[in-house]
């Protein structure tokens, strides 16, 4: 215990101590069954609305009509009237020639529209859909194909995240990202296209905003594959210090102290935005309503309500991560402003920022740390996953806990490792392709002995905190039961956002899912750079193909790696044991407090 104590840092023990936090919480919560009634609680209950766990009102349900020459209650136009003009449009007549025998029924739908359906001769595949407008017979909305079933790929504005996708926010966003880090001394760096290529997947949210999902979905993958590469090529082993010195350094356009300005302003903004106007998407809803469950000792699978049926869909530390928030903020029981899921969001967010900070202060000093935590509160993606309260940044910031506390050598920082890697792969499950990159790290050169102590200490954390927290999931659900909710569902169910769902190309996903799989291999048991920037850039290199082989991928799952390619990218050009340089003629912060060798000091 001596030994611990002595080689472990305040980092350390702040991020042990905080995984152990949310387990045991999350676990007495679960035991007790019980939370305290307060104030917010009073003001729920009284609420005008009227939905409960399992079921939802919806005023925008569609109500079905009769066909009738005489306009319903309250509306101008009558039901034929209705399916005159739908049948009129071009798309609508063309699937009548492609589908013999289909037709149309007419619905209500909210207090000024109609909803025109139509299906195939059957009645059981629907395969057309038009919104019209009461007062003038405007139509206000036709789909067909998958945009029936996926509203999310209507371009509904500011469907994710509200006002972050305006141009006015996302392109001051995109600068505020790139010019601190652009040398203009070297206008053709690599790092300058590394910046762009992860830009560059607002090209495809711009056309995914605006309902052109077959533009969208090829447009996420080119900066997907040149990712993969880049990370793959830091892996390379260094031969000696002799090549550090032809390695470009980075350069900052701004001095160190400027730039933590930026990190301050920039969260303010951030939180202040997420406030006043942001929208909590079905991702954080199914935190708050897992949370609860929790709290009340209920089955955390099964039995959703039906505007989030499919909510159960993550794993357990999921939803007890969000029962801190839920606690203090409480829950309405519907599908409210959710003020405990924009809690979660914040924190998370905010987490994941100071993770950046310190794994940089770790690798080179704060000027690094303050570039990196930069990097994360500029770019527009990981605000794009703020404004939507989704748990995202929650993963990556598991992930760069786990990154971090690999910079340690003490027995407490690897246990703490394997926990975090439990509950990063019980968040989403993605991120259980990195255990063994995080159980490996570091034991190259190491006595075979001590290897396989370090690897059972490893293995021991993993377990024990995949145990506590999966007890208040496995208290109520079987194994056979949380299966079939979370990876049965997410393996079977089909998506139009990716290739292979868009295109029909499900028999080559298995190929690549299969190259994933042997990507991790590779990387576990091949000789690779034995750095945090080799560390970083394997899992995101594991973490990006693992998204290029899914069914359904999102924007949303960007800060994943995106905390991790950073690292790995302003790592490799930071400078031996130091900072970075400042093009300004300001001098440097203080160096880390090591004085060892950067590869020392980050194994």
């Amino acid at each position: 215990m001596r030994l611990i104590a002595k080689s472990a840092t305040p980092a350390v023990v702040i991020v042990v101590m905080l995984a152990v936090l949310v387990l045991t919480s999350a676990c007495a919560v679960a035991a007790s069954g019980t939370f305290p009634a307060d104030a917010f609680h009073a003001r729920a209950s009284s609420s005008t609305h009227t939905s409960t766990l399992t079921s939802t009102t919806n005023s925008e349900t569609p109500v079905p009509v009769a066909l009738s020459n005489v306009p319903s209650a309250a509306r101008r136009l009558s039901s034929n009237r209705v399916l005159a003009i739908a049948n009129r449009l071009p798309k609508m007549k063309a699937l009548s020639h492609a589908y013999k025998g289909s037709f149309g029924d007419v619905y209500l739908k909210g207090a000024f529209q109609w909803q025109v359906s139509y299906f195939t001769h059957n009645g059981k595949t629907e395969i057309g859909l038009v919104i019209i407008n009461d007062l003038g017979g405007r139509v206000v909305e036709q789909w067909t194909g998958f945009q029936i079933a996926w509203t999310m790929a209507r371009g509904y504005p500011g469907a994710f995240g509200r006002h972050v996708n305006a141009v006015y926010v996302w392109l001051p966003m995109c600068l505020l990202f790139m010019l601190p880090f652009f040398n203009f001394r070297r206008p053709l760096s690599l790092l300058h296209l590394d910046l762009l290529m992860l830009l560059s997947f607002s090209v495809s949210l711009a056309f995914f905003n605006h309902a052109h999902i077959y533009a969208s979905v090829p447009l996420s993958y080119p900066p997907l594959l040149y990712l993969l590469a880049r990370m793959l090529a830091l892996l390379r082993r260094r031969s000696g210090p002799d090549r550090r010195s032809d390695t470009p350094r980075l350069r900052l356009l701004v001095p160190t102290p400027w730039l933590a300005l930026g990190v301050v302003f920039l969260l303010g903004f951030r939180v202040t935005l997420n406030v006043v106007d942001s929208n909590v998407v079905d991702v954080g809803y199914a935190g708050v309503i897992g949370a609860q469950r929790i709290v009340h000792g209920r089955a955390l699978y099964g039995g959703y309500p039906s505007d989030n049926e499919h909510g159960d869909t993550y794993g357990p530390a999921n939803y007890e991560a969000y029962v801190p928030f839920e606690q203090i903020f409480g829950w309405s029981g519907t599908w409210d402003d959710l003020p405990a899921a924009h809690a979660a969001a914040i924190f998370f967010d905010l987490l994941a920022t100071a993770l950046m900070f310190l794994i940089g202060r770790r690798m080179r000093g704060p000027t690094l740390g303050t570039a990196l935590a930069y990097a994360w509160v500029a770019y527009p993606f990981t605000l794009f996953s703020l404004e939507s309260n989704s748990n995202d940044s929650l993963v990556g910031a598991l992930i760069l806990a786990a990154v971090l506390l690999a910079s340690y050598r003490s027995q407490l920082a690897l246990a703490g490792r394997g926990a975090l890697a439990a509950l990063a792969g019980l968040t989403k499950f993605a991120p259980l392709a990195l255990a063994p990159l995080l159980a490996t790290h570091d034991l190259a050169g190491q006595p075979r002995a001590r290897r396989i102590r370090s690897l059972a200490l490893y293995v021991a954390a993993f377990l024990t905190a995949a145990a506590l927290a999966c007890m208040p999931a496995l208290s109520h659900d079987s194994l056979h039961e949380i299966y079939e909710r979370t990876f049965a569902y997410q393996s079977s169910r089909g998506s139009p956002f990716s290739v292979w769902g868009l295109y029909g190309l499900q028999g080559l996903e298995p190929v690549v899912e299969i190259a994933a799989v042997l990507l991790v291999l590779a990387l576990t048991v091949i000789p690779r750079r034995a750095d945090i920037v080799g560390l970083a850039a394997a899992c995101a290199a594991v973490v990006i193909a693992e998204q290029l082989s899914i069914e359904h991928w999102f924007y949303l799952y960007i800060p994943w790696f995106f905390g991790l390619v950073i690292v790995a990218l302003f790592g490799c050009l930071s400078g031996e044991g130091g900072d970075l340089m400042n093009s300004a003629p300001v001098s440097a912060s203080a160096p880390a407090r090591s004085s060892l060798p950067a590869v020392a000091v980050s194994s």
